[in-house]
């Protein structure tokens, strides 16, 4: 038997295996498709999934993208980025580099379509292999998700009506229809190192620098629901964008970007993904988690959906690697939440009739405050929250002498007995770079810090620690 048995060899599925596997995990994925699958995306990575990748050990070829531009018909409005580059890169390309990394390290792939599964003592069974824990990683339309809901009618039936509040992540009510994506390459070689968004009255199209001779042009659209017959399992129709989607009517909207473009000759085939919003009300359901679009996904205006899905696959691996999957929701929501938040916050003002064409106005008048809010999505929606969701799934019960914690230095009191923690003040405090741990013979038990000590235990940014025994004489 097995450790992990991940669903889906996409770039989230391959990049949560890598973590398991690099947590000493054994782990299989199950992918009937052979690596690279091409498919609708955006194919901007902002700077903190380029640094988690690296982490990986996944350095793609691409084109090196320093910022977002926003562009109507009258106005622009950059946004640079102010830590690091990201990249431009196919899809494909990424998606190769993933699976390239994971046979590297061992990872075994077989080309089998997982439909269902079957729970057992201490273990789910499926595809003929037993593992402790199952992941579900097979995107926007999850056979493994729509098993679950199977399962759990009334569970179904809160995620339906979770719509109003995005299943607890924070989400603004937005009752406008489903959105839609449509993507396709062009050979011409890029006329920025900038992602080019541009505005038009009910449409977005993005445009990405993926290699020195090709641009990637993205359109974002939302369209009044049809009817259509249900799947065959019955779960509801299953509404493709490319199926009644013109790419060239729809491009025809945004005529200073046919401009650049100059009729260049098309690289690729039209492709398209949706409805892209799905709300799912929890992530964990006993062995059988989901991560990445699996796990609910709200729509990709912002284009941080890999470096989500990279941040969701790490908090994942701890969680197994330390045996305690059931935190895996609230590492979830931890490291979801900030860009749910930000993208509906993005989404809602879009669909405003008042609010939506004065966004690139409104950026270009303030470009202090877009840099801020693209700055915040391309960074600290994965590196700063990251440091307190690990620290935390790392701590959190380890106190209780609980076996397979993760080995996290966090440092011990040394007035205290081994179970409890370093500290400083109450469970909400967060050490900053510098800061240094009371030392043995502290004059007192208030938790200040004893700088005069020669063993001095340097921690890095962003730590919190919970409660000690020097902070309850506070």
């Amino acid at each position: 038997m097995i450790d992990v048995l991940v669903v889906g060899g996409g770039p989230v599925g391959l990049a949560t295996a890598i973590r398991c596997a690099r947590h000493g995990l054994s782990v299989t994925v199950a992918e009937p498709r052979t690596a690279p699958v091409d498919k609708a995306c955006g194919e901007g990575v902002l700077p903190a999934a380029v640094r988690r990748l690296a982490e990986l050990g996944v350095v793609p070829d691409g084109h090196p993208l320093h910022g977002i531009r926003y562009l109507d018909a009258r106005h622009r409005a950059d946004a640079p980025f102010r830590h690091g580059h990201g990249l431009g890169v196919r899809r494909t390309v990424l998606h190769a580099a993933l699976a390239e990394r994971a046979a590297a390290l061992g990872i075994t792939v077989i080309p089998q379509r997982v439909s269902g599964f079957d729970r057992r003592a201490g273990h789910v069974a499926a595809a003929g292999i037993e593992a402790r824990y199952l992941v579900g990683a097979d995107g926007l339309h999850s056979t493994i998700r729509r098993a679950l809901e199977r399962e759990s009618p009334a569970g179904n039936e809160r995620g339906k009506s979770a719509r109003s509040g995005a299943a607890g992540n924070g989400a603004p009510r937005n009752p406008a229809p489903p959105r839609y994506g449509l993507r396709r390459h062009y050979h011409v070689p890029p006329w920025t190192d900038m992602v080019e968004v541009y505005w038009s009255a009910g449409a977005e199209a993005y445009v990405t620098p993926v290699s020195p001779d090709t641009v990637g042009v993205a359109l974002l659209f939302a369209k009044p629901p049809r009817t259509a017959a249900p799947d065959p399992d019955g779960t509801g129709p299953r509404d493709e964008a490319g199926a009644d989607g013109d790419y060239d009517a729809r491009l025809a909207a945004f005529p200073a970007l046919l401009d650049r473009l100059g009729g260049a000759p098309s690289a690729s085939a039209v492709r398209g993904a949706g409805p892209l919003r799905h709300d799912v009300a929890r992530r964990v359901h006993g062995r059988v988690l989901l991560v990445g679009d699996a796990s609910g996904y709200l729509d990709a205006l912002t284009g941080e959906g890999i470096g989500v899905g990279l941040a969701q696959a790490d908090a994942l691996a701890r969680c197994l690697a330390a045996n305690r999957a059931e935190e895996y929701e609230r590492a979830w929501r931890r490291v979801s939440g900030p860009a749910w938040r930000f993208t509906a916050g993005v989404l809602w003002s879009r669909n405003q009739p008042l609010l939506g064409p004065r966004i690139v106005p409104a950026a270009r008048r303030l470009p202090w405050l877009m840099s801020a809010l693209v700055n915040y999505a391309a960074q600290a929606l994965a590196d700063q929250r990251r440091s307190r969701a690990v620290i935390t799934a790392g701590t959190r019960r380890s106190r209780a002498g609980r076996p397979g914690a993760p080995s996290v230095n966090v440092g011990r009191c040394d007035r205290s007995p081994p179970r409890r923690e370093a500290h400083r003040g109450s469970s909400r405090t967060v050490f900053r770079e510098g800061d240094i741990r009371c030392g043995p013979g502290d004059p007192s038990r208030t938790g200040q810090l004893s700088l005069a000590r020669p063993r001095r235990q340097v921690f890095p940014r962003h730590v919190q620690f919970p409660r000690c025994c020097c902070s309850r004489s506070q």
